[in-house]
């Protein structure tokens, strides 16, 4: 990824804008032990107290990082119970990279965060409808499957 996608302008600013990068070796020690690095590159988005929200192995073009990226953050809030910033970066990530792969995925947490934020179980269903239309045989499909009996 020092080649290709690193270097993009793209992810240089989204990097700057929105996180604190540390990029170390994946032998280094204790770190490659703490995150359990087994295979480089392995990206992590950890919150503020260092508690792991997303993980990401492997190369990633620069679209598909930044995408990756917005949903670690999405993670991570919805995660602290911050629905409205959870949300906020879930729906940026559709906007501005609705080809992505990890779209599915977004559409699932989107969902569970609405929820979480109403106690409403209507977005669950409608995240399993949408799912279902658009991404038939992802397994984020699978996983919303229960919620079409709400």
């Amino acid at each position: 990824m020092d080649a290709v996608t690193y270097p993009d302008v793209k992810v240089i600013s989204f990097v700057n804008d929105n996180l604190i990068p540390l990029q170390v070796q994946f032998d280094v020690q204790p770190l490659s032990t703490d995150f359990n690095v087994k295979w480089t590159p392995t990206l992590i988005t950890l919150d503020t107290e260092g508690k792991e929200h997303h993980r990401t192995v492997g190369f990633l073009a620069p679209e598909e990082l930044i995408s990756s990226l917005l949903l670690g953050m999405g993670k991570s809030c919805l995660d602290t119970d911050r629905f409205d910033e959870a949300l906020a970066k879930l729906e940026k990530l559709l906007a501005e990279y609705p080809k992505s792969d990890s779209v599915p995925e977004v559409l699932y947490w989107r969902g569970v965060c609405r929820y979480k934020a109403t106690d409403d179980p209507g977005p669950l269903k409608e995240a399993y409808e949408q799912l279902k239309a658009e991404h038939t045989s992802s397994e984020w499909t699978k996983r919303a499957y229960p919620y079409r009996l709400l």
